[in-house]
């Protein structure tokens, strides 16, 4: 019910690297993003490609280099800058470090991050059984998913800092349209994590900015209480998948309306469903519900033709 294929897979991934692209895209762009989306990203991605002209960055290395007795940069034209490490390009704003040494440490940290929620995640489920069973601390600190998610966000991150600073060096200039390219590629990271929320919710929170923005600009309108209403429409789709095809519900959802029911989503006989050719009762097919004959308009073992 919840395997998905190679092909549904990579459509996953290319969602995500059209919703990373324009995301980086709004991230570069002054006052794209706003809130909470900004905030993360800039700790993800960090404050160094912070949304600026390449003017800005210019003025900003040349008078960091003054500051601390660095030669002046070289003219646009030749575009390197010598740092503490090495080289770097005069529009990058990674000051201590060449753009090498810059997507290396930036894979590192990313890395360390993701792999420590990781584990704090599995920690809960893990502690009951680690004074009995001390083989669960191993399986806790060396569990794939662990490394998979650490591989994700640190890979992101280099491929975007990566794919900036080389299209800095190639057009020297820093461009709010590299963050389409860098954004683009950089999504090409989830095929370490193949996440399908993580897709489905960054896209759908990449609509809701770009409604509020057609709102802003005066393009689009405005309809009161429409987050009440898409949240009716949506739980109205969830319920009848959960009836008449459960075998296309996500099995998070379907887990959720068994929790919040106490199981009762489960106890319907969906056999007389599958009439309506939705295969309401495939995953149901060694279940008969227990009715009492008191309460049904035809006795057990009583053959009824519908017209």
């Amino acid at each position: 019910m919840g395997v998905l294929t190679t092909e549904e897979q990579g459509n996953r991934v290319l969602l995500f690297c059209l919703t990373a692209s324009l995301y980086m895209f709004f991230f570069r762009c002054k006052d794209g993003l706003k809130g909470f989306a900004f905030s993360a990203l800039k700790f993800i991605v960090g404050k160094e490609e912070l949304p600026t002209h390449s003017y800005q960055a210019e003025t900003a290395s040349a008078s960091r280099s003054e500051r601390a007795d660095v030669p002046p940069s070289p003219q646009p034209e030749e575009g390197r800058v010598s740092c503490k490490h090495g080289p770097r390009h005069r529009c990058c704003k990674h000051y201590q470090d060449n753009c090498i040494s810059y997507c290396v440490k930036g894979f590192i940290r990313m890395f360390s991050v993701g792999y420590l929620i990781q584990c704090c995640l599995k920690v809960p489920s893990a502690f009951r059984q680690v004074f009995t069973k001390p083989s669960r601390l191993l399986w806790l600190l060396y569990n794939k998913e662990n490394f998979q998610l650490g591989a994700f966000l640190g890979s992101f991150v280099s491929i975007y800092k990566g794919t900036s600073c080389f299209l800095r060096w190639v057009r020297n200039l820093d461009d709010e349209l590299h963050a389409l390219i860098a954004g683009f590629l950089a999504g090409l990271s989830m095929f370490f994590y193949k996440s399908t929320t993580i897709s489905m919710y960054l896209f759908s929170k990449l609509v809701e900015t770009m409604y509020f923005k057609g709102i802003e600009a005066g393009r689009f309108p405005y309809f009161p209480e429409a987050d009440t209403v898409i949240y009716a429409i949506s739980t109205a789709i969830c319920f009848q998948a959960a009836v008449m095809e459960v075998q296309n519900l996500r099995p998070s959802y379907w887990k959720f309306l068994l929790r919040l029911t106490k199981g009762r989503f489960a106890l319907m006989n969906r056999k007389v469903l599958d009439v309506f050719g939705t295969e309401a009762s495939r995953h149901f097919k060694d279940f008969t519900p227990k009715l009492d004959p008191k309460y049904m308009m035809f006795p057990p073992g009583m053959d009824v033709e519908l017209s």
